[in-house]
């Protein structure tokens, strides 16, 4: 018996195959739409730290020979920093009052007691930095010309003798730290620095005596305006 239904499915059967194999050549006939690729982005800084500041800071210092104490201050300064890079450099100028001291008492007996004493008035510096910018966060180093105004007293009170001297001493210093731009015109920074000064001779007592060289560390924290 002829299967009429069966040879209708067939026929739907064979007619699709040949739809599906003329639309995936025709298909493949069609070019591939080129890709054009887009330019690179080019990543810059958000922040740029180019121009002059002007700055108020303070902190603490200490020597094996010199004491220690607390000292505040100033600060002057112009930041370059090209377009798109990160690579920050600068000058600074800072200049302090401070009261980094140390004392030493001798008992000669009969109640003479004798008291040394060095105390660093005032100190600063001249330097280049040279940092890292990462949008509003600066590592930097710097390093250059130090000075400080050094004072020498010797003392006996039980007889009323006093003999002072000051003298300014000039060297080196050298240390780095970390600047952050919390607003667009306003940074805080902490910094650590080392000083070497060299010795000079002090006229105690009618005697010239050296002082040897002045070496301390300091730890500062401060504020930067930037004038943009």
């Amino acid at each position: 018996m002829f299967n009429y239904r069966g040879q209708n499915m067939k026929r739907l059967l064979l007619a699709g195959a040949a739809l599906s194999v003329a639309t995936a050549a025709t298909a493949a006939d069609i070019p591939a739409r080129p890709y054009a690729k887009g330019p690179a982005a080019v990543m810059s800084p958000a922040y740029n730290w180019s121009g002059f500041y002007i700055g108020a800071m303070g902190g603490y210092g200490s020597g094996t020979n010199v004491g220690s104490g607390g000292f505040g201050g100033g600060t002057v300064g112009y930041n370059w920093q090209l377009p798109g890079s990160q690579f920050v450099f600068g000058v600074e100028v800072d200049a302090a009052g401070a009261s980094i001291k140390d004392s030493f008492t001798e008992d000669f007996g009969g109640g003479l007691l004798v008291t040394t004493e060095s105390k660093i008035n005032s100190f600063g510096s001249v330097t280049g930095r040279a940092g890292f910018a990462m949008d509003a966060a600066l590592i930097y180093a710097k390093g250059g010309y130090a000075w400080a105004n050094n004072k020498a007293t010797i003392s006996a009170p039980a007889i009323g003798l006093t003999s002072s001297d000051s003298k300014s001493h000039s060297g080196f210093t050298i240390g780095g730290g970390l600047e952050y731009m919390f607003t667009p015109n306003w940074s805080a920074k902490g910094e650590y620095m080392y000083t070497s000064l060299g010795s000079e001779n002090y006229n105690l007592l009618g005697d010239q005596l050296a002082s040897g060289n002045i070496d301390f560390h300091t730890i500062k924290v401060g504020v930067n305006y930037h004038f943009r």
